[in-house]
């Protein structure tokens, strides 16, 4: 780690060298997901990670939460840590914010890499996500944790990896349930905003998910894919929502060869 910062309202940490990229976690989530990331991104890059608001170390929204908040919360840390352009990955709501941050800053922007996250969702598809907005509002982010993690994990990884699961529902159930609820309508309400304008983002483009992933689906990405210019489609074999942390090297090769292709550092 190279720098850190906690003032003001978002916690990051800054590591290693060379071209910038920026990773944005998921919903519930917070920085500390990228670490089966890290080792193979920082010899070649540096990385910035971050909480986004509402989440982990940072402070929560100050108004209304929605994309371009979120945007704009990334924005402000390439300006604090005098990034001038950067390569953004994002997971799931982090995907979507990726997305948000493509249209709003495209100059900002060297490449983009959008990781098993939904796009345009169907109107039972989006009902679904409404639905565990409304338990979460009554119960918190407890409500609906364990169907999430059987959504994100295969059968597999929940009986052979418990601690890892344990840790993932810890993250989950330590946020604050006053604030879950409002960030979770995000996910559930903004990839709509967000289907309008990819045609128009001129950045090399990575798509990636799992092929069993249900609710940020192969057919999701493969949308994604054809309507941004040149991007590139991976869909991982026999893997869900967290293949992230279930099988690391199968996210790192193809997002590390991704990246080493658009900035320059193959």
């Amino acid at each position: 780690m190279n720098r850190r910062g906690g003032a003001g309202e978002s916690s990051w940490e800054l590591y290693g060298s060379g071209p910038a990229v920026a990773l944005v976690h998921g919903f519930g989530l917070n920085r500390a997901m990228w670490q089966w990331q890290l080792p193979a991104l920082t010899p070649h890059f540096s990385v910035l990670t971050y909480d986004l608001l509402g989440h982990g170390e940072s402070a929560p929204p100050a108004g209304t939460p929605d994309l371009a908040m979120f945007s704009g919360q990334l924005l402000g840390l390439m300006d604090r840590c005098g990034v001038e352009r950067a390569a953004v990955a994002g997971f799931s709501l982090g995907g979507m914010i990726a997305r948000r941050f493509a249209l709003d800053h495209p100059d900002r922007l060297s490449a983009l890499a959008i990781l098993h996250s939904p796009h345009d969702r169907s109107p039972a598809e989006r009902d679904a996500v409404r639905e565990r907005v409304r338990q979460t509002q009554v119960h918190g982010p407890s409500a609906n944790v364990d169907s999430a993690l059987e959504r994100w994990f295969t059968p597999a990884c929940r009986t052979q990896a418990p601690e890892l699961i344990d840790q993932i529902r810890r993250w989950i159930t330590r946020n604050d349930p006053k604030v879950y609820s409002r960030i979770y309508r995000v996910l559930a309400e903004g990839d709509s905003e967000i289907v309008q304008g990819l045609e128009r983002i001129g950045c090399p483009t990575l798509v990636m998910t799992g092929e069993d992933d249900p609710g940020n689906t192969p057919a999701m990405a493969r949308a994604m894919a054809e309507l941004i210019p040149g991007a590139r489609l991976v869909v991982l074999p026999g893997l869900r929502h967290m293949a992230l942390a279930e099988s690391p090297p199968a996210v790192n090769e193809p997002l590390c060869a991704f990246l080493k292709g658009a900035l320059g550092t193959a």
